[in-house]
This record gives C-alpha cells, structure tokens and sequence, in this order.
C-alpha cells in the first residue's frame, strides 16, 4: 500500500470513529438548542413544583420540595446532567399554583413542572407533557359521619373544587348527570379543601383520589375522613415542559423510562404510597407501557 493510500484510508477510519461517537453521544449529536442549551449555558435547571400537592409534590418539614413527581423530577436532572457532560448542575426550586404552573412553564419561567397536572388535549395546546408519570382519578373526601354514599346524596351540599381543574369539570358533569344540583364551592388549595371538610364549612371536598388520601392521612386526625368510593374522571399525570423542544422531551422521557425498566420507580412510589399498598395493575400497566427500550 502507498503512503497515499495509507493515508486516505487512516482518513476514511478517522472520519467514521467521529462520526459513530457523535452518534453515540446524545449531547453533541447535534447543536444543542433550546431548553438544553439554555441549562448547559448557566449550569442551572428551573424546576417548579407544587407546595401543597401532597404526596405528589409539597414543602416538606425542612423547607425543601418532596413528593413522588419532585423524585421523578430529581432522576431527571441528574439524567440531563450526565447527558451534558456536566460536573455540576444547579437546581433551581420555583413554587407554582394551579393558576400559574401553565403560564410558568410557556414564559420559560421554569423549564420542567413537577406536581400532579393531567394531560388533557386543551393543555397541549399550551405546553408539552412528558410520558405518563401517573394515572389516577378524581374523587370526593367526606367526613366518617356523613351518609353521602351517592351522587342523589349530595342535593344542596356545599362540594369545594379548585377552580381551573379537570376535577372541576368532572365534577360538574357528574352532578348535571345524575340531576343533582349541588353547591359548588371554589377553594385556593388542598389544604382548605381539607380544612373546610374538617371543620363543615364543605360537605366535600373533589380533587384527585390518592391526593385526598394523602390529606386524610396527614390530617389531625385521620379517621375522621373517608373517600367516596365513586371516580369522577380519568387523571393520566405527566411533567409539563415548553411547547416544540423535543430535545428536552426526550431527555426527559428517557430518565423516566430508565426509572421504570429497572424498577427503581418501585422504590419511589414505595417511598410515597407505600400506606396504600402495592401499586394497583392499573398503575403497573402504566409504567410497563412507558418503559420504553433505548
């Protein structure tokens, strides 16, 4: 073989070695843009959370974020970090309402939202979901001592709903259903949905089923409390991100995909729900379904 030659192919090898680890590295396989970019730019993700979600996402005792999604979203941050090759991310915790996490997320305020927000077609006509993070549905927390067993039960009852929710929806086209008028009642939060229960300012108190589990469990007292047995909707969660950046989307569904194949999202879920018991085959048909291969 001439020096030429020799030359021409050492090339040619040079060129295909680059190219497959540019391949292999998702970080440089293209320009980064977007969400990526702006994180690997300042060494810092934004993440918004919920303050009173529990056991989704709330403050906990020591001012910190906690809850299942703040652990799915703690997996992805550190995936994102490895991606990028960094030796460190910062995170940045931005609390959000019902009212602001939609808006929070479009005006790049946080990059990934971590609480219990439903996928619905009208959101994604504002925002991004990530894959199924979760898959519940809306209920009604009611005192031990009320004799509310049917929708005919709740005939000019007072119900509190936070305003802007799928629950609200839901909880209205049941009522119009089963022609019952009942008072519905607009509360700020969780917490006053509970209380107003507590305390009989509320008959009821909608909201998601394992979220009014998890305020009766962390209530006064606990067994004053009981969960209709009736759902009111279906609540599929996922992590809401920015319109139009795959990018991201993908680094994201890839760290949540990663949590389901090996089963570490047993740990979590254990971490969260575990005075619920084992995950109902709803739920494990949900993370089989997402533990998308690479």
């Amino acid at each position: 073989m001439t020096v030429t030659r020799l030359a021409v192919v050492i090339s040619l090898a040079l060129s295909i070695v680059t190219t497959l680890a540019l391949a292999a590295d998702p970080a440089r396989a293209q320009d980064l843009q977007g969400t990526l970019k702006k994180i690997k730019d300042s060494g810092t993700i934004t993440l918004g959370y919920r303050e009173q979600s529990v056991p989704f996402a709330f403050k906990g005792d020591d001012g910190k974020p906690a809850g299942y999604s703040v652990d799915l979203c703690k997996s992805v941050v550190t995936g994102v970090q490895q991606q990028l090759k960094l030796q460190k991310l910062d995170v940045k915790w931005v609390p959000v309402t019902v009212d602001t996490r939609i808006s929070a997320v479009v005006g790049g305020t946080i990059d990934l939202e971590c609480g219990s927000t439903t996928n619905t077609l009208s959101r994604q006509e504002q925002v991004d979901f990530s894959n199924m993070t979760f898959v519940d549905g809306g209920s009604l927390l009611v005192k031990t001592t009320a004799t509310l067993t049917s929708f005919q039960d709740f005939g000019g009852k007072k119900v509190g709903v936070i305003p802007g929710t799928t629950t609200e929806a839901a909880l209205r086209g049941a009522l119009q259903k089963a022609l019952v008028t009942a008072q519905i009642m607009p509360v700020k939060d969780h917490r006053e949905g509970l209380t107003g229960v507590e305390n009989g300012t509320l008959d009821a108190y909608a909201s998601d089923r394992v979220i009014l589990i998890g305020l009766a469990v962390t209530a006064k007292d606990p067994s004053l409390f009981a969960i209709a047995d009736t759902y009111l909707s279906y609540e599929p969660y996922g992590l809401m991100l920015r319109r139009g950046d795959a990018a991201f989307r993908l680094s994201v569904n890839r760290a949540l995909a990663q949590l389901y194949r090996s089963g570490e999202i047993m740990q979590i879920y254990g971490r969260w729900f575990g005075k619920l018991g084992k995950p109902g085959a709803l739920l494990l048909a949900m993370y089989a379904l997402n533990a998308i291969p690479e």
